[in-house]
């Protein structure tokens, strides 16, 4: 009836074993909680760009396939769709990517410009509404102070009042702000500045083409219907989507079109199968030294069903032992990468919560192959 004693205590009778078994079970579940971590990080950073717009609707070229390779559509589009009835004002956004100098060291690093009207407000970015001011300025930009170290520590030499200038694909630029954003694995860094000063970086682009058209419609429009609206009526040169599906959009091109989610959840797999293998190894062993014990227990007419039931404790007791040395270095690892790469690797209940669902699983898994070898313990090989 008291089965768990018997579970515990025949985990504990060889220690060595139980450690090694615990280690293995917790590299399994670090292995798990980093993989699912940096899938998880790389789609939460693809769309900080896109949640910070302020938007209701977005068009971009139907030969855009993501952030980072945008193509151009004619900003008269734009134009015809500020004429539809419900909308309250549009905006064009121009971007590209431009190579940064760290005005301390001199190396370069290639960052993502966004250009703006300093008029429109067109991110939600705490503190985006003071901007026009600094934007206005020739060649003045903005820096997002949550970029790579690797850009230099802007937003501690601009917090001491220094004044920070320094090159941008060869054009002298001097950084007036700071905002919050965030690096992604598209771009490590990002640097936001007015329209006109952003063709100024990048002469050759026209100003009559435009990378992504911002559109805020009235108060009480179906922002959905009029999107459906527009996509009916503009030339098929433009994509029209509402705020929400703008940010699937990025989604699912690194969800589906990348191999970077399917690696990572390739690599949690091959975790959740060594640990399978770790924890069978380790029960299979466990159950092979007792054999004589419970052939004799089965004599005294104990069933099958009991030594299920201790195979299947000692499973979950292995699954929570080397769970929680698994999730504290995970969680402790997870602050060290968010440190050094900007990116939104963090623990979540979800995750945590999935990830333990997994070890248990894996650890029950492993006790049911085991279990084939109590029903070798027969009572007649000690009689």
């Amino acid at each position: 009836m008291f089965a768990i004693p018997l579970a515990w205590l025949q985990l504990i009778r060889e220690r060595i074993r139980l450690i090694i078994a615990v280690a293995g079970i917790a590299f399994a579940v670090l292995l798990m909680m980093m993989q699912f971590g940096f899938r998880d990080a790389l789609f939460e950073a693809s769309v900080r760009f896109h949640e910070t717009l302020n938007a209701d609707i977005v068009l971009i070229s139907p030969e855009s396939t993501a952030l980072i390779a945008m193509k151009q559509f004619p900003r008269r589009r734009l134009f015809q769709a500020g004429g539809f009835d419900g909308v309250e004002a549009i905006s064009p956004l121009y971007l590209d990517f431009g190579l940064w100098q760290n005005p301390l060291d001199k190396t370069t690093r290639q960052l993502m410009v966004i250009g703006i009207d300093p008029y429109a407000n067109a991110f939600t970015l705490p503190g985006a509404d003071t901007w026009v001011n600094t934007l206005k300025l020739p060649d003045y930009v903005l820096f997002d102070g949550d970029s790579r170290l690797e850009f230099g520590p802007i937003p501690d030499l601009f917090a001491s009042g220094e004044i920070v200038t320094t090159e941008v694909s060869g054009r002298r630029i001097t950084v007036g702000g700071i905002f919050n954003m965030g690096a992604s694995f598209g771009a490590d860094g990002n640097l936001i500045t007015s329209d006109l000063n952003f063709l100024r970086m990048f002469p050759r682009r026209s100003p009559g083409l435009v990378d992504v058209g911002l559109i805020r419609v009235k108060p009480g429009v179906d922002a959905e219907q009029l999107a459906a609206r527009m996509q009916e009526v503009l030339d098929n040169d433009v994509l029209v989507f509402t705020h929400a599906q703008f940010a699937e959009f990025e989604r699912t091109y690194w969800e589906n079109s990348t191999a970077i989610g399917f690696i990572f959840t390739l690599g949690a797999l091959m975790g959740f199968i060594v640990g399978t293998v770790i924890v069978y190894q380790v029960l299979y062993t466990d159950v092979s030294d007792h054999l004589p014990e419970y052939a004799t227990l089965k004599a005294m007419g104990y069933k099958d069903t009991y030594f299920y039931g201790v195979v299947m404790q000692e499973s979950l007791i292995l699954s929570c032992l080397g769970y929680i040395p698994g999730f504290l270095v995970a969680y402790a690892f997870y602050g060290v990468i968010q440190g050094a790469t900007s990116l939104p690797v963090g623990m979540t209940f979800e995750r945590a919560l999935m990830v333990f669902t997994l070890t248990v699983f894996m650890c029950t898994l492993s006790g049911a192959i085991a279990m084939r070898r109590v029903q070798s313990a027969d009572p007649a090989d000690i009689f």
